[in-house]
């Protein structure tokens, strides 16, 4: 009986030795505390050194493919969007192309002066907020409700037909869409001639400016709407299916599973989305607006960017157009930031 127990502590003792590191029993050899300093019982770590940069070259030696494609992009910010940004110094200057920008005359402040001083300047700010705001209100909303649409149609093919003729509109140049707005709204177009059933005159419905800005916004919903849902759409493919089976037992109807499951899905996207545009609330284009508006209304047409193409490129005032710009770029970058930090506090999704 003794002779058993003394074997058996032997036993113990010789297993003891020779267990790595003399470690407890079940230890793991590769876990942090028992692992091997290297050769060839253990994995030694690579040494953290070098920062930033040490990892950063790294990554260049090893994605070097995706360095160099990124390089192609990065290249297109700095040469077209940075660089052109030196030229702003105009805006402080009374710029003469014969004299070039450096030795053109400092007048510091006073192109602001002057657009605020303007008989234009309310009228130019308060048409863009308003075309916008619309655009917004409008615009916004339309691509997430035909997404939903879209989500709950059943029949695959009829899915696919739909959402191809949506995304049309988007791919036809805006020079196109002008003209057929133009042609659609004379005085014998065939918007005119609908409109006529309701007793709406027959006029030129574009020169008209209680009906401008709802044929600039409404034509520009129709153009993107489709495209817009885009996103939308991919972000819905990626709801759990499960998540609508356990609503359809919960007694949830098609409405309610939009409420409950699919917008919640779409919310951190639209808080992206609206961020952004909210940050171009200012930034409306002047090609569609210099292609449909004229003199007649001006009044209610007018927006800060085709003021800023008839200040600067027709009658020549390069350093009063150039104020003019950026001051709106000015308020956009405050847009923005407001924008990210409004979404960040009320849902936690922002940009930054």
């Amino acid at each position: 009986m003794h002779r058993d127990f003394d074997s058996l502590n032997k036993r113990k003792d010789l297993e003891r030795e020779n267990r790595p590191f003399g470690g407890k029993r079940g230890t793991n050899v590769t876990t942090a505390e028992g692992r091997a300093p290297g050769g060839a019982g253990g994995r030694r770590d690579p040494p953290k050194k070098g920062g930033y940069f040490y990892r950063l070259g790294l990554n260049i030696k090893k994605y070097t493919l995706v360095y160099l494609l990124m390089l192609v992009i990065v290249a297109y910010y700095v040469l077209f969007h940075y660089v052109p940004l030196l030229g702003n110094i105009i805006a402080f200057k009374d710029f003469k192309p014969a004299l070039g920008i450096a030795d053109s005359e400092w007048v510091r402040l006073q192109n602001f002066r002057d657009f605020f001083k303007s008989p234009f300047a309310w009228r130019v700010i308060r048409n863009t907020l308003k075309i916008s705001g619309l655009q917004m209100l409008i615009g916004f909303p339309a691509p997430i409700i035909l997404a939903l649409m879209f989500n709950e149609v059943r029949g695959k093919y009829f899915k696919k037909i739909t959402q191809t003729i949506s995304y049309l509109p988007h791919f036809i140049s805006l020079v196109v869409v002008c003209g057929i707005l133009i042609d659609f709204t004379s005085s014998d177009g065939v918007i005119t001639k609908l409109l006529t059933l309701f007793g709406v005159d027959s006029q030129n419905l574009l020169t008209n400016p209680k009906y401008y800005v709802w044929i600039f916004v409404l034509s520009g919903v129709w153009q993107n709407i489709g495209w817009g849902s885009i996103i939308y759409i991919a972000t819905l493919s990626g709801v759990d299916q499960a998540l609508y089976e356990a609503a359809s037992i919960d007694g949830a109807g098609r409405l309610q599973k939009i409420i409950h499951v699919s917008l919640p899905a779409l919310t951190p996207m639209i808080a992206i989305q609206l961020i952004m545009r909210v940050g171009n609330l200012m930034s409306l284009g002047a090609e569609k607006t210099i292609l449909l508006y004229g003199p007649s209304v001006y009044e209610t047409a007018d927006t800060i960017s085709s003021y800023v193409y008839r200040m600067g490129l027709q009658q020549r005032n390069y350093s009063f157009a150039a104020a003019v710009g950026m001051f709106n770029s000015v308020i956009n970058f405050l847009l923005v930031v407001f924008a990210n930090w409004f979404s960040r506090k009320c849902v936690e999704e922002s940009l930054w």
